[in-house]
């Protein structure tokens, strides 16, 4: 997965969601993706690399960083509750979808019920 690909495949999973808005409150070169003004995901570029930072929940980051070398504690994030995904060659398309659905779950789950665009239980269920 490259670098256009990486944020491509984020950005369209992310978009598909009810409730998404993305902002660029960092400038023109990263954006800020929030569910109900909650960030759930933010992409950029580090150093000529991109970059993708997810919510996630802290004992499966662990698994997911020593599973995939190109996912990372959450860079400028607090490192229990946020990990980093850079471009590598183990990632596909249908991880980072994932990631992407765990992340936006885990921001929905902590708003107020009547302020819920989804059910974060069942939301992204087959």
């Amino acid at each position: 997965m490259d670098r256009v690909d990486l944020h491509r495949v984020c950005s369209e999973a992310a978009l598909q969601f009810p409730a998404v808005t993305v902002e660029q409150p960092f400038g023109p070169d990263s954006d800020v993706y929030k569910v109900k003004g909650r960030m759930f995901m933010f992409l950029a570029e580090l150093d000529g690399e991109a970059i993708v930072n997810l919510k996630a929940d802290p004992e499966d980051s662990g698994a997911l960083r020593q599973a995939y070398p190109e996912i990372t504690p959450g860079y400028h994030m607090n490192k229990r509750h946020w990990i980093t995904v850079t471009g590598g060659k183990n990632l596909t398309a249908a991880l980072l979808r994932e990631l992407v659905i765990d992340s936006y779950r885990l921001v929905v789950e902590k708003l107020p019920r009547h302020r819920r665009p989804v059910d974060p239980e069942t939301f992204g269920s087959a």
